[in-house]
């Protein structure tokens, strides 16, 4: 049996995480192996500004999976907002192939997955 650390603040005592995905706008396959590591880095450091952490980070060609967790304190439509326009502006500032993949400067597609996820 594997016990989960508990975390604690004033009032509170919790553990939550959850599953995102973002896919590519149009689904288009444009996302490698130096992509995905660099969204990870990048993605981690918007989940930490948040006092989030980012567990798990993977993907294929055309979409991103991220487990965080996360406090309740947290928004998860503004972390989202976040991870998504910060990763967007950054992976096409690295990657020159990424900024010619549309004809505006996007990278995602606006809509995104998100499911509570662990047990009680």
């Amino acid at each position: 049996m594997q016990f989960t650390k508990i975390n604690k603040s004033r009032h509170a005592a919790y553990v939550l995480h959850v599953h995102l995905v973002f896919i590519t706008k149009y689904r288009k396959p444009i996302l490698g192996d130096l992509h995905h590591a660099s969204f990870g880095q990048c993605a981690a450091e918007v989940c930490r500004d948040f006092g989030a952490e980012l567990k798990e980070c993977d993907g294929e060609a055309d979409h991103v999976h991220m487990l965080i967790e996360y406090a309740p304190t947290v928004q998860l439509s503004v972390l989202v907002n976040s991870l998504k326009a910060v990763t967007s502006r950054r992976l096409r500032n690295e990657f020159l192939d990424l900024r010619g993949a549309y004809s505006k400067p996007v990278l995602s597609s606006r809509s995104y997955f998100a499911c509570s996820c662990g047990g009680a």
